[in-house]
């Protein structure tokens, strides 16, 4: 699991680098709800990263704030699921 973790905010991180040289160029982006796909599936940390480091996304708000609420959610259900 902890393999998987690091890898999927690995990908978070660099699909956020990505997404922002295509939009640098204007070439083809990656579609928004893959980015919050990649975070769905536990890759807040490297998304939400990627967002802040790379200044990518920073100025929409469901973006600003959907991220961070999927990761948070994500990090209560696997403490519940894990003690209760």
């Amino acid at each position: 699991m902890i393999i998987y973790l690091i890898g999927i905010n690995i990908i978070g991180f660099l699909i956020m680098f990505i997404d922002k040289q295509k939009a640098k160029k204007g070439a083809w982006r990656i579609p928004e709800k893959t980015l919050f796909f990649i975070t769905a599936l536990g890759g807040g940390i490297g998304t939400i990263s990627g967002m802040y480091i790379f200044r990518h996304k920073t100025q929409k708000l469901q973006f600003v704030v959907g991220l961070p609420f999927i990761t948070i959610l994500e990090i209560i259900l696997a403490i519940y699921w894990t003690f209760f």
